[in-house]
């Protein structure tokens, strides 16, 4: 399996375990995640949830092969169905990231309530370079994050960054040796085992109130525009260089 599930101690893990492919994921593989979303939210013994990748690697973002053969087709695609899972889960959501973060992979980590990196993470959204567009609200959340301009800069350019820059630009609580990351979030997980849920839960929905219709309507305008880049000529023009292990040539387009 490419996604390993678990319950211990109250934690719902969901780990991302395709190393051979970087944890690149698959259209199955966001449905794997959605499901566990949906089991822990539903499960009365689950505190809090655990998301984790493998030593090394968190996600290198999508299978772009995979991708391309089952592009996204609607609100009912595992894509929008993970994104809205992560998005609306009541309970607390840990990250533990070590290794690369890249495109989801670093921004899904908006969309989780507490976030431990390693000290040799490194994160990135590249989605310009592929023709693409920034998804899953991140055009919304990273200036609140970051600020316009740092944003600006990570969104454009798609520059990778790593564990220091991620922390000044509030994408994670801290940093920490990569063999201690997971372990140390796990901890805190397990923490609100001794915390009353439903004190949790409320608190949580008033910290996301404020945004939650705002996060709402960035997810579905990104991923319009998103599906329609796919579909451009520049994003053709990526993927295959990206194929064919060549640099990309955009000189033709205006």
């Amino acid at each position: 399996m490419s996604i390993k599930t678990a319950v211990l101690n109250g934690v719902q893990t969901i780990e991302m375990a395709r190393p051979e492919k970087k944890n690149a994921l698959t259209i199955a593989m966001y449905q794997a995640m959605a499901d566990a979303l949906k089991a822990a939210q539903a499960d009365a013994a689950v505190r809090a949830v655990l998301i984790t990748g493998q030593p090394g690697i968190f996600t290198s973002g999508n299978d772009l092969e995979d991708f391309m053969q089952r592009p996204l087709q609607g609100a009912d695609s595992p894509v929008f169905q993970f994104m809205e899972a992560l998005r609306g889960c009541d309970k607390p959501v840990v990250a533990a990231v070590t290794g690369a973060a890249i495109g989801i992979g670093t921004t899904m980590l908006m969309h989780c309530d507490l976030v431990y990196a390693s000290d040799e993470s490194r994160f990135a959204m590249p989605f310009t370079g592929l023709g693409l567009v920034p998804e899953f609200a991140s055009s919304l959340l990273l200036p609140l994050h970051a600020g316009r301009l740092k944003a600006a800069e990570k969104l454009l350019l798609g520059d990778p960054f790593g564990a220091e820059d991620a922390l000044e630009m509030r994408l994670v609580n801290a940093i920490l040796p990569a063999s201690e990351v997971v372990n140390h979030a796990r901890r805190i997980a397990e923490r609100f085992n001794a915390l009353p849920p439903a004190a949790v839960r409320e608190t949580k929905k008033l910290l996301r109130r404020g945004l939650e219709q705002m996060v709402k309507e960035a997810i579905a305008t990104e991923g319009d525009l998103f599906a329609q880049r796919l579909r451009s000529p520049e994003a053709r023009e990526a993927f295959q260089a990206f194929f064919e292990k060549r640099k990309p040539d955009f000189s033709q387009f205006q």
